[in-house]
């Protein structure tokens, strides 16, 4: 973490800081490319496949992460421009971004394969090797929204001296909020503490007739809802941020203040509704 915020080397002259920042976008862009590449044969798959795990295709939850994934790197990528070129250009947002796209890929590439398996990905250790890979799996989920942490900060230390405030303050906020929260949710959810190992916190454990859409729990409390509210926070600032520079530009930091104060509440309401057992909607 030193060294990510160290300025001898986030400010350090490149000599080509076009060349450094494109290794960066370029590294993102191969990450999005293999959540989009995989989202394909995933999605023939869905419609040849017929099995099922808890009562759902093994392939929902593979284009569900895919999309996911494919969204939050490519939050990242948009949003770089907002960090001043020189420290884009440098080995602090490079390694971060590197270490973005390295944790989704391995988590995707497992929760593929272990679907092509007809087997749980998700709080799965029934065998030596899947209670192994799904530790990992976790650590590099961690390590995901880490970065996104990183690039936050960096938005709100290191601002391009040409990014509008409101999507300065939206995209920094939004990736630093969005990532605690998404810290905080995962963790719960993860633990298997409340309501024990899985999503449901009381009725059906079970994934047939969900949410329309989302799968969400409809018979009783479901912890995806706030870690799906959490992570989303990373798009929902900046968008906002982008209305406020062009409607209201000069209340872009009420505004954006507002939005993250109505983030956070959408995130602790929606927590603490599943962890009483009840369903979202």
């Amino acid at each position: 973490m030193t060294m990510l915020f160290n300025d001898s080397v986030m400010l350090a002259p490149s000599p080509d800081l076009a060349a450094a920042e494109q290794r960066t976008r370029r590294a993102l862009i191969v990450g999005i490319g293999l959540q989009l590449a995989l989202a394909i044969p995933s999605l023939i798959a869905l419609g040849l496949d017929d099995r099922l795990i808890k009562d759902i295709s093994v392939w929902s939850k593979p284009l569900k992460f895919q999309a996911s994934l494919a969204m939050m790197l490519g939050t990242l990528l948009l949003l770089l421009p907002l960090i001043e070129p020189r420290t884009r250009a440098g080995r602090g947002v490079w390694l971060a971004s590197l270490v973005a796209v390295i944790t989704a890929s391995g988590e995707i590439l497992y929760i593929t394969l272990q679907a092509a398996r007809g087997r749980a990905s998700h709080f799965n250790d029934s065998t030596p090797f899947e209670a192994m890979a799904y530790s990992v799996m976790g650590a590099g989920a961690a390590l995901l929204v880490l970065s996104s942490l990183v690039i936050g900060i960096y938005i709100l230390l290191r601002p391009s001296p040409t990014a509008t405030a409101g999507l300065r303050l939206g995209g920094g906020w939004g990736l630093v909020l969005g990532s605690v929260a998404t810290l905080f949710t995962a963790f719960a959810l993860g633990s298997g503490e409340i309501g024990g190992p899985g999503h449901w916190v009381g009725g059906a454990k079970t994934d047939l007739g969900g949410l329309p859409l989302f799968g969400w729990s409809r018979t009783g409390g479901d912890l995806r809802v706030p870690h799906f509210f959490a992570t989303h926070i990373m798009q929902a600032l900046p968008i906002l941020g982008l209305a406020v520079d062009r409607f209201a530009p000069r209340f872009a930091r009420p505004g954006i203040a507002l939005g993250a104060v109505l983030s956070i509440a959408v995130v602790g309401g929606t927590f603490v509704q599943a962890v009483q057992g009840r369903p979202f909607l």
